[in-house]
């Protein structure tokens, strides 16, 4: 029960979680609350950085890897790691890829804690085969031509009893996830092709599901193993085998891959209007969301919220920073007395009104420009509270003293540029063939030029906005696509046109 991680942890317990396949956005929410309450993690190597950066700063971080392990059993060297870490009273989460009951050598760990008197519980997490589906759009099953769906490994233990019984896999009315099938893709696809499943099976394969260096593909079951020695899948991966598969890899951007510089969590609309094009959408953040230098202004003008008559967020981001520090003085939407909120975009208006606020303002164009002429011919004299980044532009702020408003400035959050690329990330952009990078302020210019240098000139920049664009030229680049609105909408659309 999720109440032992609220609580002093039992003696002798063990907590398995499902760390899914990869994006820390595909945890389950129980699954991050045993993360946040553990004492020590014991994860596998293929856990990614993204949900490792979950763990408390507090909590001890132990890494099994099987190939380091000279054991014969190395799944019963863990189990008794397991069975002494929770003996000593601590809370044990043993993190595993996908679903810990799924493929995970599960049972050669549980037999240790079972001997020892260890009470164990279990999280789930998204298994490889329904992340694939997801990534790929497309259906695992079909009421006309797929009533199953069969997990089956691709790579079977030495001297298992009953071998896998290709004979009826090959004719069951359904769909085959194959799971770490990669390595051994030769011989389990002979065998269904001798047991009689056409060769003109589709095959579906999402290599690195989730993480930033994602493939995915298709092909047949005939030339699948002639296609994975080309291609190089690496692992892990899933193949999905079945005649119910329809990936939504066709479309405009077939063929692209897309660089997604936003901060890591603001990628996922843009990925979403972009892959049912075709495009491969590449998560590469070059700036990340850090707190201001100091709360002092904000929560300064948090205490003085009333005596305002406008609150302007210039970003999402803003309005979090704003919520949190709101409710850390213990303060509502009361506080607000009369002030009337605007925002600078959609995106920004949808998340004060998801924190129960009203947007009494949104500009025709989503900039700074754009603020300006909404609040253009007020009577001077009113009080404004601009809630912005550290080092975001100051032309709402100039524009409004000019026209004789009160204003004052603060900020909720600053952006940092990202230091390096992860080897993984320089991995696929170093196999990239045809290459958009989106890029959506300032800021992530400025990032992007020092990460990515003269590999800049050969790719395709897509620009949210002039304002962003005119910091492009600034360093002598010149964008292919530029959004008529800043929005993800606006740039997706932009990018699938100039294609």
């Amino acid at each position: 029960m999720l109440s032992r991680l609220d609580s002093s942890p039992a003696t002798h317990s063990v907590l398995f979680v499902g760390a899914g396949p990869g994006a820390a956005d595909l945890l389950t929410v129980r699954a991050a609350s045993a993360l946040a309450a553990a004492d020590v993690v014991v994860h596998d190597r293929l856990v990614s950085e993204e949900v490792l950066a979950l763990i408390p700063a507090t909590a001890e971080r132990i890494c099994v890897d099987r190939r380091d392990l000279s054991d014969a059993d190395p799944g019963r060297t863990t189990g008794e790691l397991l069975a002494e870490l929770a003996a000593a009273g601590r809370r044990v989460v043993r993190l595993k890829g996908g679903d810990p009951t799924v493929f995970a050598r599960l049972e050669e760990e549980l037999e240790p804690l079972q001997r020892a008197g260890v009470d164990v519980e279990f999280v789930p997490g998204i298994t490889a085969a329904l992340a694939a589906a997801a990534a790929l759009g497309t259906p695992l099953t079909s009421r006309g031509r797929a009533s199953s769906l069969t997990l089956v490994t691709g790579h079977e233990a030495r001297g298992k009893e009953g071998p896998i019984d290709f004979q009826s896999l090959a004719h069951l009315p359904g769909t085959l996830a194959v799971y770490m099938g990669v390595e051994q893709v030769a011989e389990w696809s002979r065998q269904l092709l001798t047991a009689g499943r056409p060769g003109s099976t589709p095959v579906a394969v999402v290599s690195r599901c989730s993480w930033p260096d994602q493939r995915l593909a298709t092909c047949t079951l005939a030339d699948c193993a002639a296609v994975a020695e080309r291609e190089g899948w690496k692992s892990p991966a899933m193949l999905l085998v079945g005649s119910v598969l329809q990936p939504r890899l066709g479309g405009r951007l077939r063929g692209c891959r897309v660089l997604l510089t936003r901060p890591e969590g603001q990628e996922h609309e843009l990925a979403r209007l972009l892959e049912p094009e075709g495009a491969e959408c590449l998560s590469v953040p070059v700036i990340r969301i850090a707190e201001p230098a100091s709360w002092e202004p904000l929560d300064a003008a948090i205490g003085r919220l009333d005596t305002y008559d406008w609150v302007v967020f210039a970003s999402s981001y803003g309005v979090r920073g704003f919520v949190d520090r709101l409710a850390a003085a213990r303060r509502d939407g009361r506080a607000l007395g009369t002030a009337r909120l605007a925002a600078i975009g959609p995106a920004t208006r949808e998340a004060l009104e998801a924190s129960g606020f009203v947007c009494d303002r949104v500009p025709e164009r989503f900039s700074s420009e754009g603020l300006v002429a909404a609040f253009a011919g007020l009577p001077p004299g009113g009080r404004f509270l601009l809630v912005r980044a550290e080092e975001g532009r100051d032309l709402l702020r100039r524009s409004l003293e000019s026209a004789g408003q009160q204003v004052d400035e603060v900020a909720a959050y600053q952006s940092l540029p990202v230091s390096h690329l992860s080897s993984a990330t320089e991995a696929a952009i170093a196999g990239a063939g045809d290459t958009w990078i989106t890029v959506t302020s300032g800021r992530i210019v400025e990032a992007t030029t020092r990460l990515f240098g003269d590999r800049l000139r050969r790719w395709r920049i897509a620009s949210l906005s002039p304002v962003t664009t005119e910091t492009l030229r600034r360093f002598g680049l010149e964008p292919a696509a530029e959004a008529g609105e800043a929005t993800a909408a606006g740039l997706a659309r932009a990018i699938i046109e100039a294609r």
